[in-house]
C-alpha cells in the first residue's frame, strides 16, 4: 500500500466562539497509531523467543562451531571458513554466515551465546523485513500476520536459534524479496541490481540453494515492472551480473589461489570450490548422486538420503517434515489460489498479483524442489519457506476480508456482484480456517502425550469459528 500525500483538510466551522473541529485524521495516519506499537511489539516478542536461553543449544552444530572458532583466531581460516586454525580444511559451504558468528566471538569471546547471537538476531531482523515487504502493498495488517507467522513457524523457531547457515540465507532472501517489490513499484534499475547482489551473497551463504528464487523473482519483475519489455530485459540481464560479480568474487579467489597456498575445500574430490558447487552441494542433492557425501543419498530410488523420509508430492507434510514447516501449508495454498481469483484480469503491473506471483512462486518452486530431491534433505531446509508461508497467509487474509466487508459498503450499481464477492470471500476465509483447524488436529495426533487436552481444543475452537464466521453470509442473502 503506498503513500500518498494530500492536501491538509481546513477545519470544520462550529457555531459562533466555539473550538472549530478537528480535521479527519488520514486513514493511513491511524493505521499508523497502531501498527508501529504493534510492530515493536512483534519485534521485541520476537528477540524474546529467539534469545531467552539462547546457550540452551550448547555448541549446536560442533561442526560450524568449530570453524567459528578457527575463524575467531585466524583471518585465513576466517576468509576460507576452515574447519581449524591451522587452515587444513573448510566447511562443506560458502563461509558468509561463520563471518557474521566469527565477527562476534572476537568481539565477545568465545562462547555458545557468542556463537549463536546473530542467528537470533537475524530472525528478528527477518520478521522486521518480511513485515515492511507486506505492509507497503497490501497494508500494516497483513505485515504484521506475515511477520508473526514467520516468527512463529516451528522450524524457524528452531533455525534462527542455531548456527546453520540457514538463519543468514532467510534473511537475505527475504531482503531480496523486498528489493524486489520496490524495483516492480518503479522500474527501478537500482533496486533490482540490488536484488541481484542479496541474492548473490545468499550463494556464499548457502550455495545453489539461494538460486532457486531466481526464476519467481525475474518473472514477477518481468511481468510487472511498469516499463517497456526491453528495458525490463537490460534491467533484469544487469541484476544478473550483479548476482555473478557478488557470488564469484569469492570463488574466483578460490580457484586461482594455489591449491598448496590454501585449505582444502571440504566436500570436494578434487579440492575445487566448483565441483563442490555443481555437485556435492549442487546436482548430487537434486539426483541422489552425491559425490564426496558421507552416507549420502546415493542415488536410491525414492530415497533422498539418510535423514529426509521418501521424496514424492506429500514430503512436506509427512512425518518427518510436516510438523516443522506445515501447519499452514494448506492456508497458504488456498489464499494463494483465492488472492488470484481476486486480482481476476487485472493489468500487467496490478501489485495485488505481482505479491501474490512473488510469494506464491517461491513458496511453489522451492517447496516442490524439496519434495523431489533425492540427496541429502534435512527438514530444516524448510525455513527457506516460512517467509512465503506467512506471506500469503497475511495477504490472502486481509484480502478476502476486505472483499468481505466491501460487500457492505458497494455501490448500488456494482451491489450484486460486490455481494457475491463477499459471499464467496467469507466461505474461502471459513474453509480456511476448518481445514487449518483439521489439518493442526491431525499433527498434534502424532505427538499424543504431549499436552493431550490440545488436540481436542484446537478442532473444537477452529471449527467453531469457521461456522461462526460462514453463518451470516448465509443469513443475508
Amino acid at each position: 500500500m503506498d503513500r500518498t500525500e494530500s492536501l491538509p483538510t481546513p477545519p470544520t466551522a462550529g457555531p459562533p466562539g466555539a473550538e472549530p473541529a478537528p480535521a479527519p485524521v488520514p486513514e493511513e495516519t491511524r493505521a499508523d497509531r497502531w501498527a508501529r506499537p504493534a510492530l515493536l511489539g512483534l519485534l521485541a516478542a520476537t528477540a524474546l523467543l529467539y534469545l531467552w536461553g539462547l546457550g540452551a543449544s550448547g555448541w549446536a552444530n560442533a561442526f560450524y562451531s568449530a570453524a567459528v572458532q578457527a575463524g575467531s583466531q585466524n583471518w585465513t581460516a576466517f576468509f576460507y571458513g576452515s574447519s581449524d586454525a591451522a587452515n587444513s580444511i573448510t566447511v562443506d559451504k560458502t563461509p558468509a554466515s561463520l563471518w557474521l558468528m566469527a565477527l562476534s566471538v572476537r568481539i565477545f569471546g568465545l562462547s555458545s551465546w557468542s556463537i549463536l547471537v546473530p542467528q537470533a538476531l537475524l530472525g528478528v531482523a527477518s520478521v522486521g523485513v518480511l513485515y515492511a515487504t507486506v505492509r507497503r502493498w497490501y497494508g500494516p495488517a497483513a505485515g504484521l500476520l506475515a511477520g508473526t507467522v514467520l516468527a512463529l513457524t516451528p522450524v524457524a523457531t528452531l533455525m534462527f536459534r542455531f548456527n546453520n547457515p540457514d538463519a543468514l540465507l532467510v534473511f537475505l532472501l527475504v531482503a531480496a524479496a523486498y528489493a524486489t517489490v520496490r524495483a516492480v513499484e518503479t522500474a527501478s534499475t537500482r533496486w533490482i541490481a540490488l536484488t541481484g547482489v542479496l541474492v548473490g551473497f545468499g550463494f556464499l551463504t548457502k550455495m545453489l540453494q539461494a538460486f532457486l528464487v531466481i526464476p519467481v523473482f525475474a518473472g514477477v519483475y518481468l511481468l510487472a515492472a511498469p516499463t517497456g519489455l526491453g528495458r525490463r530485459i537490460r534491467q533484469l540481464l544487469l541484476a544478473g551480473l550483479a548476482v555473478v560479480v557478488s557470488a564469484g568474487w569469492w570463488v574466483a579467489i578460490v580457484e586461482l589461489v594455489p591449491a598448496s597456498a590454501r585449505p582444502y575445500v571440504g566436500g570436494s574430490q578434487n579440492n575445487s570450490i566448483l565441483e563442490l558447487t555443481l555437485g556435492y552441494n549442487g546436482l548430487g542433492r537434486i539426483t541422489g548422486d552425491e559425490v564426496g557425501s558421507v552416507g549420502g543419498g546415493g542415488g536410491r530410488p525414492g530415497g533422498g538420503g539418510p535423514f529426509s523420509g521418501q521424496t514424492g508430492l506429500l514430503r512436506m507434510f509427512d512425518t518427518d517434515v510436516g510438523g516443522q514447516i506445515s501447519w499452514l501449508l494448506p492456508a497458504a495454498l488456498i489464499l494463494l489460489v483465492a488472492g488470484l481469483w481476486l486480482a481476476g484480469r487485472a493489468p500487467r503491473t496490478d501489485r495485488t498479483r505481482a505479491g501474490l506471483l512473488l510469494w506464491g512462486g517461491w513458496l511453489l518452486v522451492t517447496g516442490v524442489i524439496f519434495s523431489f530431491m533425492s540427496g541429502i534433505f534435512h527438514a530444516y531446509y524448510t525455513v527457506a519457506l516460512a517467509p512465503a508461508v506467512g506471506a500469503l497467509v497475511g495477504i490472502g487474509v486481509t484480502a478476502l476480508w476486505r472483499a468481505r466487508a466491501g460487500a457492505a459498503s458497494a455501490a448500488p450499481g456494482q451491489a450484486a456482484a460486490a455481494r457475491w464477492r463477499g459471499f464467496a470471500a467469507t466461505l474461502v476465509l471459513a474453509a480456511t480456517l476448518a481445514v487449518t483447524a483439521w489439518w493442526s488436529w491431525h499433527l498434534l495426533g502424532r505427538t499424543p502425550d504431549w499436552y493431550p487436552w490440545l488436540r481436542p481444543t484446537v478442532l473444537a475452537v477452529g471449527l467453531t469459528a469457521a461456522v461462526l464466521l460462514a453463518a451470516p453470509a448465509f443469513l443475508t442473502t
